[in-house]
């Protein structure tokens, strides 16, 4: 036994009412709880029981495996995402479940295996994977189930705060997408289904290539060992076809451009880099002509979903030459072009806030659940 485990452990924040409680115990989880296994599914007929992998929610089925409270944690595959169910369910091997608590509550258990490093147990080379017999031997420290609860039910009220921003946020990157919808004619269409007010009589918008509204420029190589990780001093950002990559001492462009990712998983990603920066060759550098407004081009590159225009299986690719050809209406008003562009600015705008204030709330229940629990390092019996 450490000295750690010896002298007992308290967290660094306590509720009122425990702060002459005992000590926390080291306990195994094989002392807390039972590990179930999960199983196939495929003998089962359509039903109202979730079906559950390591990735989360499967589909449903008419038979459950498991009537409660449980932490699950995945056995092969994604190992680091643990998820707590309630009622029936069903899981299907690569996922375990827990049952038979003993002087433990499933939302306290939930709270601690968020908190485990879950890699550090990996014991596979390939697909990550964990092991009955290993799970069981981690060591953790727990309170009388009345201060578990406690914590849980604090734990538990963040939780819902976090969902709640979580949906609030996936609704406006709705509203977003269904904007963008409203706002750019499809490909039968030669207007949008909304149009505001003072361009409606305009006329249609007018068919055209990339390469007649805009230029478009591979960016310029540069050494691994040229770009620093952070900015030290005047240099500028450094941006690849996945967004900043760090920074440099020289820059290949000035003003606000739209730049496109040619290579890899993020090919056809766009993004709008502004000021002073350099574009490696890896993005394409987006130049619009006279007449046409750079916000509204970028919202349009993004609309357009160019990865489909992408070549090549192991490693999907964008030439210039093809993204010159790739057709688009335009408003022929730049006015209007800038009126849509500042409308989705707007709605970037409050993405941005939503998305700050979640991971706000994030980082507070980290630093909550840091305090509340005693610091301890995870090792096996």
């Amino acid at each position: 036994m450490s000295k750690q485990e010896k002298k007992g452990l308290l967290p660094a924040r306590r509720f009122p009412e425990f702060r002459h409680k005992a000590e926390w115990k080291v306990k195994t989880f094989n002392e807390l709880f039972t590990i179930g296994n999960g199983r196939d599914y495929k003998h089962l007929a359509s039903g109202d029981v979730p079906v559950y992998g390591s990735g989360g929610y499967m589909l449903l089925v008419n038979d459950y495996l498991y009537d409660g409270e449980s932490v699950c944690i995945g056995r092969k595959g994604t190992i680091d995402n643990p998820i707590f169910l309630t009622g029936k369910f069903w899981t299907v091997d690569t996922l375990f479940y827990t049952h038979s608590f003993r002087d433990c509550l499933p939302k306290f258990i939930y709270a601690i295996f968020q908190q485990i490093n879950w890699a550090n147990h990996n014991e596979a080379g390939g697909i990550p994977s964990l092991s009955k017999s290993n799970i069981q031997k981690i060591k953790v420290a727990v309170p009388k189930p009345d201060e578990q609860q406690k914590i849980a039910d604090c734990l538990t009220t963040i939780d819902e705060l976090i969902t709640a921003q979580t949906q609030r946020l996936d609704a406006l990157e709705t509203h977003k997408k269904g904007l963008m919808q409203q706002l750019f004619p499809t490909k039968d269409e030669t207007v949008p289904k909304r149009r505001f007010p003072e361009f409606r009589d305009k006329g249609a918008w007018e068919k055209k290539t990339l390469g007649e509204i805009c230029d478009m420029q591979a960016g310029k190589f540069l050494r691994a060992t040229d770009i620093n990780e952070a900015n030290k001093g005047s240099t500028y950002p450094c941006y690849g076809g996945n967004g900043l990559r760090g920074f440099t001492k020289t820059f290949t462009h000035n003003g606000k451009h739209s730049l496109i990712g040619r290579q890899g998983a993020l090919c056809g990603n766009v993004m709008l880099a502004t000021g002073q920066f350099h574009a490696t060759e890896h993005a394409v550098v987006v130049t619009p002509n006279e007449g046409i407004s750079t916000d509204w081009l970028f919202y349009k590159l993004k609309y357009l979903n160019l990865n489909q225009f992408a070549t090549g299986q192991a490693q999907p690719g964008l030439s210039i030459d093809n993204l010159k050809k790739v057709e688009l209406k335009i408003s022929p008003d730049k006015d209007e072009q800038q009126k849509i562009a500042d409308c989705l600015t707007s709605a970037d705008k409050l993405i941005s806030a939503q998305t700050q204030k979640l991971e706000a709330l994030k980082n507070h229940k980290k630093g909550l659940m840091q305090e509340l629990f005693p610091a301890m390092d995870e090792v096996a019996a």
